[in-house]
């Protein structure tokens, strides 16, 4: 018989998630992460008192009911409303779309008036169009909101993220942009959203009690990749193209690099998110941490601040591979993976590397409730 039920390879939501719900189910699970802590991409690290996004900010939030009730069983969360600031050329534009931005773009005071300018603009990409459909990311968002939003809003800060220009990239990317004609800055729609008490650790810590864990932990370089020997079941959460060897290819991404700074000031820019939309800035946003979990006078209680310059760059092997790009080569490469994982026995592959899809967090675990163990 074998030591464990589940060899987990990986320790992000996916991963520990499962891990949490074979546990209370009386399996015995060993969790081995690459990284020297685990968490994947959620980690957070105590700076100053300060729970630091490491890579990059995460920010929870769902509709379903079930998912928030599960997460708080394990760690209660605050109250954090994502209300991001857009910095283009000087000029702050709130996010998303709404009647504080069209007010700060052209001076329109009711929704009337900010209907009436947005169609102006989108019958002038229209009428460029000539009857066609539109043929990449610019015409298509062109349509949506027009010129002037497209300018300072979209075109150069999608150019910094994907680094390419947005006339090369696919329309599909942007089939729609969310137009609010009320002044709510809240980014999200969803009934529910917050950061965990005390950081994402956390929750961490919580669905992964009761497992064994060895962290530094190579799956393809340790003893663990001959796992039959170690587990009756494999659940995996790392690249799925290394899984089989890159025998169909390799599997492209963009990444993130981050700069990250103390300051000896309480606060710095007033707001968790500033995205700068100017091509002329390198970074695509500023995150500065504290204001994940810290409102009102506690802010100036701690006298530091920590921010992270994030920047988009291309994957290249070492770095840690981010989004996903999904065009038709790397789509067709990634579904002969799919169907060669469906094959497995006994072997889960789930998260946004194994999957090679963006997960939000709440659908990650909304999956990972749902997988038949």
């Amino acid at each position: 018989m074998a030591k464990y039920d589940y060899l987990i390879v990986g320790s992000g939501l996916f991963g520990a998630t499962i891990a949490y719900r074979a546990v209370a189910q009386g399996k015995r699970c060993l969790v081995i992460e690459r990284r020297p802590h685990t968490g994947g991409n959620i980690y957070c690290e105590s700076v100053e008192g300060i729970n630091v996004h490491k890579y990059g900010a995460h920010i929870f939030h769902t509709s379903n009911r079930e998912v928030w009730n599960f997460v708080n069983s394990i760690v209660e969360f605050n109250r954090y409303t994502n209300s991001p600031v857009a910095n283009y050329k000087g000029r702050l534009y709130n996010l998303p779309f709404n009647m504080n931005t069209f007010y700060q773009m052209w001076g329109t005071k009711s929704p009337a008036e900010a209907r009436t300018k947005l169609a102006e603009q989108r019958a002038e990409a229209v009428a460029a169009l000539g009857g066609r459909e539109p043929a990449n990311l610019e015409e298509q968002a062109l349509i949506l909101v027009g010129r002037d939003i497209y300018t300072a809003l979209i075109k150069e800060y999608t150019e910094k993220q994907w680094g390419r220009e947005c006339s090369q990239l696919p329309a599909f990317i942007i089939r729609r942009l969310p137009l609010r004609f009320a002044y709510d800055n809240n980014y999200f729609n969803d009934t529910y959203q917050g950061i965990p008490c005390g950081g994402y650790n956390k929750l961490i810590e919580g669905l992964l009690r009761g497992c064994d864990i060895e962290t530094n932990c190579d799956f393809f370089e340790s003893r663990y990749a001959a796992w039959r020997e170690y587990a009756d079941k494999l659940v995996y959460t790392g690249a799925i193209d290394r899984f089989f060897d890159y025998c169909f290819g390799r599997l492209e991404y963009r990444t993130v690099r981050f700069e990250t700074e103390m300051l000896d000031m309480s606060n710095y820019q007033g707001n968790a998110v500033v995205n700068y939309t100017d091509g002329n800035v390198p970074y695509t946003r500023i995150i500065e941490h504290k204001h994940f979990e810290m409102f009102g006078d506690d802010i100036d209680k701690v006298p530091k601040t920590v921010i992270s310059r994030e920047y988009s760059v291309e994957y290249a092997e070492g770095m840690e591979p981010y989004y996903p790009i999904n065009d038709n080569r790397n789509n067709a490469l990634a579904n002969s993976y799919r169907e060669v994982a469906c094959r497995e026995h006994n072997v889960i592959f789930g998260g946004r590397l194994a999957e090679y899809r963006y997960y939000d967090m709440a659908p990650l675990i909304e999956r990972a409730l749902k997988i038949e163990l």
